[in-house]
């Protein structure tokens, strides 16, 4: 069993994979005559099952990793207590526009499945979609701007402040702060200038401070949007090629849960064009203030 693991560079039969009914034939071939039932039976008393793999290994973890999750979990509590908005945000995976196959099953009549390409080329018209998400931790609300153009800054800011606009203006109308939750890397990054630069923007429109925290490299699954907004958005849409806009809006919308999550979902046809850079001069301009504890994860943009 074990030297036939696929990808093993020291093993004969490298990249292959063996089912029960392989396994009978090589026993049949050494004279042991059985059945693909009974090496299945044989496997399943020796500790053997089919594995998936399985998401555990994160790579190096940085030395203020916990440190920094209870700095995020410290100050959620403080802003909630207060009244005050906390929310996530994140781009979800880009996704293709077209009679393409979606991963999941639906219930359809038998023998009738969604006809969908083999291939997935973009259509030309067509192309991709970034879905970014901005999820309200306190309400169990959430938000999402269907991006048309390049998953910039730019775009993840005006998602921001089109949910504020939609909905958080109306939720916390006595706001003065809103904090947010976010990766440390893409769009949103903590290195990002121009996610600094279009931040403090949105807080001299909004005339609100806004605190930001990004979890530490490697760790975005921990962030709120992925596992509360995200993944019910997935389930929804499991087996439904997302064949236009209007379908990706419809289905993202009708997203609920039990526990009462709501979301509501827009097309972004703005252009956000890539490349753009933020000059030392304007960086000097922006009214960031830098937490104590790790100021390049978590700080504080005031307005102007």
């Amino acid at each position: 069993m074990e030297p036939t693991v696929r990808g093993d560079p020291g093993s004969p039969l490298r990249w292959t994979c063996k089912s029960v009914r392989k396994l009978s034939e090589e026993l049949k071939a050494r004279d042991c005559d059985v059945s693909h039932n009974l090496v299945a039976e044989v496997l399943r008393e020796m500790g053997y099952s089919l594995q998936a793999n399985q998401e555990t290994l994160e790579g190096a973890s940085h030395p203020d990793r916990n440190a920094q999750f209870e700095h995020i979990s410290a100050t959620v509590k403080r802003f909630q207590k207060k009244g005050q908005p906390v929310i996530s945000v994140d781009t979800k995976k880009k996704e293709l526009i077209g009679d393409f196959k979606n991963a999941g099953r639906e219930w359809r009549q038998k023998r009738d499945p969604s006809k969908v390409r083999v291939h997935d080329f973009p259509i030309p018209g067509f192309g991709k979609v970034a879905p970014y998400g901005v999820y309200d931790v306190t309400e169990n609300v959430g938000w999402v701007s269907i991006g048309i153009d390049h998953d910039t800054a730019a775009f993840a800011v005006q998602s921001i402040r089109r949910w504020w606009q939609l909905m958080g203006s109306d939720t916390y109308p006595e706001a003065k702060q809103l904090y947010i939750n976010a990766d440390g890397g893409g769009s949103n990054g903590s290195r990002v200038r121009l996610w600094k630069l279009e931040i403090q923007k949105l807080a001299n429109e909004i005339g609100l401070k806004i605190s930001i925290s990004h979890f530490p490299p490697g760790t975005s699954k921990w962030n709120k949007i992925e596992h509360r907004l995200f993944s019910f958005i997935t389930q929804n849409w499991r087996g439904k090629p997302l064949v236009s806009h209007e379908v990706i809006v419809n289905l993202i919308a009708a997203t609920s849960t039990n526990e009462g999550l709501r979301v509501e979902c827009g097309v972004d046809t703005n252009e956000y064009p890539k490349g753009i850079k933020v000059s030392d001069e304007e960086m000097a301009q922006l009214n960031i203030k830098q937490d104590s504890f790790h100021g390049d994860w978590n700080y504080t943009v005031c307005p102007n």
